[in-house]
């Protein structure tokens, strides 16, 4: 059975989210939007090693509110983030295991993941090296010109809507971020990094209802998806040992 890890990011700003709370930290049904990720990845015995990344600033708060309350601490470590995706990410490369086949990032605000859709993203990554959830564009996408005239009018065939977790070999993730710093421009998801070195990532149909969470209006969608799916029975986070983890 390969060996899993997951990257979980939740040191963004929250800057298009206008709420009392950042991102992460939201209440989503009864649960911090972070913690809705965690406990997807957490119940499964194939993922040895999973980072949560926090932001600097954030630290004290994380660890005050969640570290002595959460039956997380034995499953999980905490990573400080950096000032760009890209270097929170190598961040928490930089502490997965020598013996890690596959690395699993993913977004926390997209906290209406499921297990079937995680599977889903884990198979294809196995038979082809990478891959990520994506779903086909339906709607029409419209280029602006000045002054928000419509300039063109894109075809959406072969069009598609990326989503996380993206999955990628081991290796060859290091082997992106080592040419990362070396891209002009944003760079908006980890496929970019594997895509520049020449790598093949294989696009998985999701679900629409994998959103991402962005503003305060999404968290109350989030919210009625979540509440809208069958009732799952609880499970207990899986027991990691000292030794399987770190």
């Amino acid at each position: 059975m390969p060996k899993y890890a997951a990257i979980l990011l939740a040191a963004g700003q929250s800057s298009r989210f206008k709420h009392r709370e950042k991102k992460p930290y939201a209440d989503l049904d009864g649960r911090a939007v972070w913690l809705r990720s965690l406990e997807i990845f957490s119940v499964r015995e194939d993922f040895r090693q999973i980072l949560i990344v926090v932001s600097a600033e954030d630290r004290e708060l994380f660890d005050r509110r969640y570290r002595m309350n959460v039956a997380f601490i034995d499953v999980a470590k905490v990573v400080e983030g950096g000032k760009e995706r890209t270097d929170s990410v190598r961040n928490a490369l930089e502490q997965v295991a020598s013996d890690i086949d596959f690395v699993a990032i993913h977004d926390t605000a997209r906290a209406c993941l499921t297990p079937e859709l995680l599977t889903k993203a884990l198979e294809g990554a196995s038979a082809t090296g990478a891959a990520t959830l994506a779903v086909p564009v339906s709607d029409t996408i419209k280029r602006e010109g000045p002054n928000r005239k419509v300039a063109e009018t894109l075809t959406r065939e072969g069009l598609w809507l990326v989503q996380t977790p993206q999955v990628f070999r081991r290796e060859l993730l290091l082997r992106a971020y080592a040419t990362a710093r070396a891209l002009k421009g944003p760079i908006t998801d980890d496929c970019m990094l594997v895509e520049a070195i020449g790598g093949d990532v294989r696009l998985i149909e999701s679900d629409p209802t994998n959103i991402k969470i962005t503003t305060a209006g999404d968290l109350a969608l989030a919210a009625a998806i979540i509440r809208g799916r069958p009732e799952r029975k609880p499970k207990q986070l899986h027991p990691f040992s000292e030794e399987q983890m770190w």
